[in-house]
């Protein structure tokens, strides 16, 4: 949803921002190693292969790995141990994860590689700018992360096609060989040395990624919740009272108050709120119109959390050993992706509750003993026709999946490696349950929406707010039909979730209402 226009991006010794992993892994944009970043690779590669002329064992430079870790490999065997680490990582199953995902894992681990702080060296890291630059995706599979020593087996599939072995897909779209691949944009596979291997495998790099991209989705899709919510308000003749700001600075939540603000502008001039409640009086409305703000202001807030955890880890070198800024080699623990782990089963949290309440206004606009004088399901002659009674159904099957998704995946863990890696994050699990979360949460918004207009428009003789009407004009110039005879539902269902998931009805509200939070 949130595309980025940048060029290129320059990668430094500090990390990376969430617009530069948006601009490679959804708009494409070059990557580029500045002198800086070169120079530290070289430092950090010297100290490196002081330590591995030594006799004295080190971690991950002259040993094996996890629980292999007390055999002392001998020099001749080195190049085989990095080249067999990644082989023998490279054990994913299952589906292919999306090109997006491959290409903000391969970022990120590169910009890892940039803070010199791994111990590799300099064309290394410009072979792996090399395959972004040229659109060269490795084929990284859904199952193989536990997400502790990081995301081991998608970065080992990555590592693979650095040694143009396994298979990737091209710029084409086309899976082939990675050696072919490479051969054909004039890539040079790299035969890794000491510490190399390993480098390219422990980090929390995918689950970083998802949850940046996570990030830049939820954005529009909290705004796109405000916008549905104070649609519906209007469509059952609620009152906006309740959105006043002195009401919600005595409860001074950031994201409550902003949700409220949004509502707010949408329903600035409405002819509907709060007037039209003779026929059957209200003291107040229901808590799913009511508390909208404070429900999708928590999850705003969650979101404002989330995005500081992401900020955090993109400024982080997570390897195991690290190469110290006085010239240590040391092993630590920052691959343990805990703190990216929670935060994704948080906002997963966060995303079913904003289904849920977006559900229940849906439910009801369309029940006729809640609506206050709309028609049964909003149907065109209710019993000929089922309105969009059904459309619900499709709605309400999204939450309950929404629920289960809910469900961390960062409270369990289960040991491996010998009982070495006995206790495990399973962030990239939470990762890729949270991508499903918020394209289910995408299409509720849309059953609303498509609800929504529809039932404004039924209010025949009420003038909605001109955001509203705005927000109606160009769903139906998106194809989206009005109120009308049944008709085949599911294409029109289609085209409401498009114009909610790549922006447009934000940009409509917009342009009555001007920037909402």
């Amino acid at each position: 949803m949130d595309m980025h226009s940048v060029d290129t991006v320059v990668l430094g010794t500090t990390g990376a921002t969430a617009a530069d992993v948006l601009a490679v892994a959804r708009a494409g944009a070059r990557v580029e190693l500045s002198q800086e970043a070169v120079a530290a690779l070289a430092a950090a590669r010297e100290i490196v292969e002081a330590l591995a002329a030594k006799p004295d064992p080190v971690y991950g430079v002259s040993t094996g790995f996890g629980a292999l870790a007390t055999r002392h490999i001998s020099q001749e065997l080195r190049t085989q141990l990095q080249r067999n680490i990644v082989r023998s990582h490279a054990a994913g199953m299952g589906p292919r994860v999306e090109r997006e995902v491959v290409r903000a894992l391969m970022f990120l681990r590169l910009k890892t590689l940039c803070s010199g702080r791994t111990g590799v060296r300099p064309e290394v890291a410009q072979t792996m700018a090399d395959l972004l630059n040229a659109g060269i995706t490795p084929v990284v599979h859904e199952y193989g992360s536990l997400g502790c020593s990081g995301d081991l087996a998608p970065l080992s599939h990555c590592a693979l096609t650095l040694m143009g072995e396994g298979d990737a897909e091209g710029p084409d779209g086309v899976v082939r060989p990675a050696g072919e691949l490479l051969a054909a944009h004039g890539i040079a596979p790299v035969e890794l040395r000491e510490k190399e291997g390993l480098a390219l495998l422990n980090g929390t790099d995918g689950m970083l990624g998802m949850l940046v991209m996570a990030l830049a989705d939820l954005e529009t899709l909290y705004t796109s919740a405000d916008i549905t919510a104070a649609i519906s308000l209007e469509a059952l003749l609620g009152t906006d009272k309740v959105l006043a700001p002195e009401l919600h600075v005595i409860r001074p939540h950031p994201g409550q108050g902003a949700s409220a603000a949004n509502m707010l502008a949408v329903l600035k001039g409405s002819g509907l709120t709060g007037h039209h409640q003779d026929d059957a009086p209200r003291v107040q409305d229901a808590y799913s119109v009511r508390c909208a703000p404070q429900v999708a202001g928590a999850g705003r807030d969650t979101m404002a959390h989330a995005r500081l955890v992401a900020e955090r880890e993109l400024a982080s070198a997570v390897d195991n050993p690290v190469v110290l800024p006085d010239g240590r080699v040391e092993s630590n623990g920052n691959f343990h992706g805990a703190p990216v782990g929670y935060v994704l089963d948080f906002l997963a949290i966060a995303v079913a509750d904003l289904a849920s309440i977006a559900e229940r206004r849906t439910d009801r606009l369309l029940d006729k003993n809640r609506s206050h004088g709309l028609p049964p399901f909003l149907a065109d002659d209710a019993g000929v026709d089922s309105g969009l009674m059904i459309a619900q159904y499709t709605q309400a099957a999204l939450v309950s999946e929404l629920k289960r998704l809910a469900v961390p995946a960062s409270a369990d863990s289960i040991p491996s490696s010998a009982m070495q890696e006995d206790h495990v994050s399973m962030g990239w699990s939470a990762a890729r349950k949270l991508r499903t979360a918020v394209d289910n949460l995408t299409r509720v918004l849309a059953v609303e929406l498509y609800a929504g207009t529809r039932a404004v428009e039924l209010r025949e003789g009420l003038t909605p707010a001109p955001a509203t009407r705005a927000v109606i004009e160009a769903v139906r110039e998106a194809g989206v039909e009005g109120p009308g005879p049944d008709r085949f539902l599911a294409p029109d269902l289609a085209l409401a979730d498009a114009f909610v998931r790549d922006g447009r009805l934000v940009a409509a509200a917009e342009s009555v209402t001007g920037p909402l939070a």
